[in-house]
């Protein structure tokens, strides 16, 4: 599905991405774990094309296609290929209602499609019996939910989530989990979210990869995300 090679990223004369290698397979949840600060946000921005990247290559992988470079793709047509992406500050229309929200969505791909905006309701429920409220209104819980509709609407085959707890109470991170599910095991859909909550990580994702000052330390299959290795790289020792 996706494959970065080499990856590096500079804020200015800071290097934020070492050499970033990392594999992200079709039909399964990828976690991104690490300490706040060690490149996570960063690395998503990359891959959605919010920050350039200096060097590397983030190649694009589907079936009776070749191989395709994303970086001389500006974001919004990073959509098309089918990447969809809610970054941690949710990005809705706020003065907007939900219909609106989700028609801009639509049009920003320039095939709206009818069907795939009552998927999206299937899936929210609670979004469809808010639908004329303006965004600004909703609770935080439903304005992230607005938000995943927004990139669901036009049905990525990759989609990408940063920090999606953030702020997020237990009765918001069961839901989500059961979306994630949902989208991931029963609609076949490719996730990768970067993730602080290593039990939340845990319990939705197939494989994880761990980010330590902008370096990729580890990765592999969820399992094998043990204590010993969460103590190595996450501990108030590993960030000295």
């Amino acid at each position: 599905m996706l494959s970065l090679r080499a990856v590096n990223q500079f804020y200015g004369s800071q290097h934020t991405l070492w050499n970033v290698n990392l594999d992200f397979p079709q039909g399964m949840c990828t976690g991104v774990v690490g300490l706040p600060g060690m490149g996570k946000t960063t690395l998503m921005n990359c891959i959605a094309g919010r920050v350039p990247v200096e060097s590397g290559s983030i190649i694009w992988h589907e079936a009776g296609a070749p191989p395709r470079d994303l970086l001389n793709l500006p974001p919004e047509q990073r959509s098309g290929p089918g990447i969809g992406y809610v970054p941690q500050d949710r990005r809705i229309f706020s003065q907007l209602t939900i219909e609106e929200n989700l028609h801009i969505a639509m049009r920003a791909m320039g095939k709206p499609n009818p069907e795939a905006k009552s998927d999206v309701y299937d899936l929210f429920p609670a979004l469809y019996a808010l639908r004329q409220a303006r965004a600004n209104t909703l609770s935080p819980d439903d304005q992230y939910q607005l938000a995943l509709a927004n990139a669901l609407v036009n049905r990525p085959n990759l989609l990408i989530l940063d920090e999606p707890l953030h702020g997020a109470g237990h009765s918001f991170a069961q839901k989500l989990g059961q979306l994630l599910a949902r989208l991931n095991r029963e609609l076949g859909m490719t996730v990768l979210l970067a993730e602080q909550q290593l039990s939340f990580i845990r319990r939705v994702a197939d494989r994880f990869c761990m980010l330590y000052r902008g370096r990729n330390v580890a990765q592999g299959h969820v399992n094998e995300l043990d204590d010993e290795l969460i103590a190595h790289w996450m501990s108030r020792e590993a960030r000295r």
